[in-house]
């Protein structure tokens, strides 16, 4: 159990037997009346949010949510599996989990997986990943100029937008949140 004055972004409570992630959250102290917390919070399993308003100081049920490092190692087809990276137990993941996660999933690249009772939430992403562009239409000369994009294949087969510079077989730095373009990887 914990107070809505201990709320943190990114912890999981337990309310009405539902776990809801705290995405954002703000103290309000009114000129008049109690203060109050008002919350945003984003269904775990659903991901649907939702703005909720605590009175301060109401306890809340807090969720243990077990994060911990796996290696993804490869898409069976009905599942993806992934292995701890510190006792090598493997873990299959359902793909409505993986979400668009998977857009960004390489065999052997890093990941979070958050449990709770052995119940996997979800599965958490670097905030970018460095990867090699597939397919672009070629680039042409005077084309860094302006900032116009085109389209751009990952070796995952998910289309990004990049600049038109940027060519075929380049390795390319990617925002996991939003899938943006980040830069060029030197090297």
């Amino acid at each position: 159990m914990a107070t809505t004055n201990d709320l943190k972004n990114g912890m999981v409570l337990n309310l009405d037997g539902q776990l809801w992630a705290v995405v954002e959250f703000q103290h309000v102290k009114p000129g008049k009346g109690p203060a109050f917390v008002r919350t945003k919070l984003k269904n775990v399993e659903s991901n649907k949010t939702v703005d909720k308003t605590f009175n301060a100081g109401t306890k809340v049920e807090t969720a243990t949510v077990d994060k911990r490092n796996y290696q993804y190692l490869y898409n069976d087809g009905t599942s993806y599996v992934f292995m701890d990276t510190s006792s090598y137990e493997q873990l299959e993941v359902a793909p409505e989990i993986v979400g668009d996660a998977a857009n960004f999933l390489l065999e052997n690249n890093e990941a979070i997986v958050a449990t709770n009772e052995g119940r996997v939430l979800f599965v958490e992403l670097p905030p970018s990943v460095e990867m090699t562009i597939t397919f672009t239409e070629p680039g042409v000369a005077g084309d860094s100029a302006t900032g116009r994009t085109k389209p751009a294949t990952l070796e995952t087969g998910h289309e990004i937008q990049v600049p038109l510079f940027i060519n075929q077989g380049e390795r390319v730095k990617v925002d996991t949140r939003d899938s943006s373009y980040l830069g060029r990887v030197k090297g």
